[in-house]
């Protein structure tokens, strides 16, 4: 059975974690604990605005957007992971940090949508 490790930067920043138990962790797992509720959310609002947006593109546009994705979580596992021996090595904050980023260019590309028309260049 392969082992499942995180690798954590406890340099968690206030504003994620302010105002709740996540704002002082008391040791690493905790801090993991709090970082991967940041991921999860993230990753939900990522799927959430990926979604949206298949819905406002044509054909070609939802090919297009299909590749790009692909492409992000590649681009991503190979940034914020890596694999030793019988380890997998996941960053949590790189994880949590690019799914934020990617969330936010899929909401900029919605908005597009909405507005100017899709731009199948721009996914």
């Amino acid at each position: 059975m392969k082992s499942l490790f995180f690798i954590l930067a406890m340099s968690v920043t206030g504003n994620a974690m302010a105002g709740s138990a996540c704002d002082n962790p008391r040791n690493d797992f905790d801090g993991l604990y709090c970082l991967n509720k940041i991921y999860q959310e993230s990753d939900k609002e990522l799927n959430s605005n990926y979604n949206a947006l298949v819905a406002l593109l044509d054909a070609a546009g939802k090919t297009q957007l299909r590749r790009g994705q692909l492409e992000w979580m590649r681009a991503r596992n190979s940034d914020c992971s890596r694999r030793d021996g019988d380890e997998f090595l996941v960053n949590l904050r790189c994880a949590t940090e690019t799914t934020i980023e990617r969330a936010q260019f899929l909401q900029d590309r919605i908005r597009e949508c909405k507005s100017a028309g899709c731009l199948d260049s721009r996914l």
